[in-house]
């Protein structure tokens, strides 16, 4: 079978490798048809890890897929070769305190796959457990059932923004997670959403995405133009989708007094600057997020229920045997690039 393996920084190769085994019991084999690339795939390509965590190579990247059955294990039912499904990348152990108590997206013995000791999707085969299968709705292609991981990760972040009808919000970044994140906040009845990204067709794609204003931030001082337009109140909710250079305390200095400040995007680095000050004296909510929590089941609804919501976001597709350029492609911000998606 075909694997793509992120073999050093910036240097894909893709391979004909001996096949998976059979799906042991419980398990479900899977052809991986469609894959996205993420932010967090980029960082491993671009900088060899994501703060303390590092690439071990080869590794296997890729957690947002979607694929097709083709062999069942002993004991699963409701699943059939040929049965079109959403794969979940996260595997949990259900015993720890946090499993226990609803909290499975900080799993203490969690595993993802897509880290370095667990293969992710750039390959054609994979085994899973049947429980991380969901069914891919017959109205949604291949490359929209790969969107569902990450609008379940936003729909985790709303529940932690907990947006309000009537209320304001900025979201820094414009990439696949900041225009989700635009799109959900249109959805939840926010009544202005300001959306700062330095790349004009990005931009473009937020206002496609639901955002009313657009500001790029190498024009102008974001933070003072959202204060502007708010006569100096500042938003109700700043969600951080960007996570580079400033754009944190940017969060911080454009949400109101006793307002949100969400982190959903990942730095690079380990450790990260905070005007502490500036959300000590308005006493912000700064929240992050990992992941998602239960989130998938109403992501793949939604996405079922209103494709064309979220179609202006799915801008390429490539084979996986172009996953080189793809990747290329996504660093450099080129061609208008949006949600890059891997074809296998």
């Amino acid at each position: 079978m075909l694997v793509a393996e992120l073999s050093a920084p910036h240097q894909f190769h893709v391979k004909d490798v001996p096949s998976v085994s059979d799906p042991e019991p419980g398990q479900v084999q899977v052809a991986v048809k469609a894959v996205g690339i993420c932010g967090s795939d980029l960082h491993y390509f671009s900088d060899g890890g994501i703060g303390g965590a590092r690439c071990v190579y080869p590794m296997v990247l890729g957690h947002e897929p979607a694929g097709i059955v083709v062999k069942t294990g002993a004991g699963v039912s409701g699943w059939s070769v040929g049965d079109r499904a959403i794969l979940e990348p996260a595997l949990y152990c259900y015993h720890c305190e946090q499993c226990m108590t609803g909290h499975h997206n900080v799993c203490a013995n969690i595993r993802f796959m897509s880290m370095p000791a667990e293969p992710g999707f750039f390959r054609e085969l994979v085994n899973l457990p049947a429980r991380n299968l969901l069914p891919l709705a017959k109205n949604l292609s291949d490359a929209e059932g790969a969107l569902v991981e990450p609008l379940a990760v936003i729909l985790h972040s709303m529940h932690r923004a907990e947006p309000r009808a009537g209320e304001t919000a900025v979201v820094f970044g414009a990439g696949p997670i900041g225009l989700l994140t635009v799109a959900m906040l249109k959805l939840s009845g926010i009544r202005r959403i300001w959306s700062v990204e330095p790349v004009s067709a990005r931009r473009e794609l937020a206002r496609a995405m639901g955002a009313d204003a657009v500001i790029d931030p190498s024009a102008v001082d974001p933070t003072r133009e959202i204060l502007h337009d708010t006569a100096d109140r500042g938003v109700d909710i700043a969600i951080d989708c960007a996570a580079q250079g400033d754009t944190i305390n940017q969060c911080l200095h454009a949400a109101r007094n006793a307002g949100r400040v969400i982190v959903t995007g990942i730095p690079a680095q380990d450790h990260v600057n905070l005007a502490f000050h500036i959300m000590r004296r308005k006493e912000l909510a700064l929240l992050s997020v990992r992941r998602s929590n239960h989130d998938s089941e109403t992501a793949s609804r939604l996405l079922e229920s209103e494709p064309k919501r979220f179609a202006p976001l799915l801008t390429h597709e490539r084979p996986v045997s172009g996953i080189q350029a793809a990747f290329e492609l996504c660093e450099s911000y080129s061609d208008g690039v949006g949600k890059m998606t891997i074809r296998l």
